[in-house]
């Protein structure tokens, strides 16, 4: 017996998917930050030494925010070109913003073991 041909998803809807990801995920890793940054306050203060992880957090943060609300946006507009517009968007800055909280785990990481 012939298999029908798989079918293929078109471009939108692999757009729509990856939008569909970053818009949970970004969202949540605002949250994480937001707890990251408590923390780190309530560790410096005990040791009366300041660190730049919570302004690199707190950075960070706005860059989660940035990829939630343009996949939020993407999965909105009407338009394929502005979906792959704000598509690119949120991959680049949820990108970013992930290897800024990587770095931002490196200064926590080397400033509470001083």
């Amino acid at each position: 017996m012939n298999d029908p041909p798989a079918r293929r998803p078109s471009p939108r809807a692999l757009d729509e998917r990856t939008c569909q990801l970053i818009c949970p995920i970004a969202a949540a890793m605002v949250g994480v930050c937001l707890t990251g940054i408590s923390l780190l306050r309530v560790a410096t203060a005990m040791r009366r030494q300041g660190t730049i992880a919570d302004d690199l957090l707190s950075l960070d943060a706005l860059l989660f925010l940035s990829a939630t609300l343009a996949s939020y946006f993407a999965l909105r507009v009407q338009s394929r070109k502005r979906l792959h517009w704000l598509e690119r968007i949120a991959d680049r800055t949820f990108i970013a913003a992930m290897l800024l909280l990587t770095l931002a785990c490196f200064v926590i990481t080397y400033a509470l073991s001083r």
